[in-house]
């Protein structure tokens, strides 16, 4: 099996390369130089070239907010760019790994949504990604559609990066307390998509860490376990106003994973504790 992973330089296309580097899989990585994901001819030129066997596309327009003032842009890399993406799997018969988001969803109430949930995307970005989707449903069937939400991981900025960095200058924060999600660690995650590309249990899932918190809540055990004396203090969603709405609901059933027989992801505070530790070690 030969594997070929975009966006190398992001945090889960980081962690999906060192996987896959750790199982012994063949496969290369490729950056925006290498495949331009609007470039829709070189992009097939290069994926025909290499021949893989999987493509796990981690590559993404994921500037929330600007995709408000740029959604055709959006449409172009997470629509149009992931049509063409899925037609060049179709014709080299390779699987196709796509990696959405809870932004497909309305947002609202407090119920998991579940992966065939009616969709309702409140803003752009979500609108783009809910694209993509439909193209590999339509084009594939040998497709694997992965939800993820809160992602973070070693390779790039993330909201526990930032909260450090606050950390070091505030003894009080003052963070959103009225959205409710579920993190997702970008090596906890990797493993799984390892595991799904070596399948042909196709379909979509969710697969975010464990548990669900608000982004006070999160805030409060990242300097919990770092160590860090911060009060902070939650606040709703309208007190930072933002260009993009955001989804107040992410909870996410990951009881399509249970289905299928994959492993779902650790509890989100365990993987806090082993990314902090992480994040340490990078320092040293």
């Amino acid at each position: 099996m030969k594997v070929l992973v975009t966006g190398v330089t992001g945090q889960l296309g980081f962690d999906v390369m060192r996987e896959l580097e750790n199982a012994g899989i063949p496969a290369k990585g490729c950056s925006r130089q290498e495949i331009s994901l609007t470039d829709h001819a070189g992009a097939r030129k290069c994926i025909e070239a290499y021949a893989p066997d999987v493509v796990i596309h981690c590559a993404a327009y994921t500037a929330v907010d600007r995709a408000e003032d740029e959604p055709e842009l959006a449409m172009a890399v997470n629509g149009e760019a992931v049509r063409n993406l899925a037609e060049i799997c179709r014709d080299i018969d390779a699987k196709f790994i796509y990696i959405s988001t809870d932004y497909v969803f309305p947002g609202d109430g407090e119920e998991f949504y579940e992966p065939e949930a009616p969709k309702g995307p409140q803003n752009a970005y979500g609108r783009s990604k809910l694209a993509g989707e439909e193209a590999v449903q339509e084009i594939l069937k040998k497709y694997f559609i992965v939800r993820i939400s809160w992602v973070f991981g070693i390779h790039g900025k993330n909201f526990i990066r930032t909260m450090l960095k606050l950390g070091e200058n505030h003894k009080e924060l003052t963070v959103v307390g009225d959205q409710v999600g579920s993190p997702t660690y970008t090596k906890d995650l990797a493993g799984l998509l390892v595991e799904m590309a070596k399948s042909e249990k196709y379909g979509i899932y969710h697969a975010t860490n464990e548990g669900t918190c608000s982004w006070a809540e999160f805030a409060r055990e990242i300097f919990r376990r770092a160590g860090r004396e911060v009060k902070v203090t939650p606040v709703p969603s309208s007190a930072y106003p933002t260009k993009a709405v955001r989804p107040k609901n992410s909870r996410m059933s990951k009881e399509c994973l249970d289905r299928a027989g994959f492993r779902r992801l650790p509890d989100w505070k365990d993987a806090l504790g082993r990314y902090l530790v992480e994040l340490e070690q990078s320092a040293e």
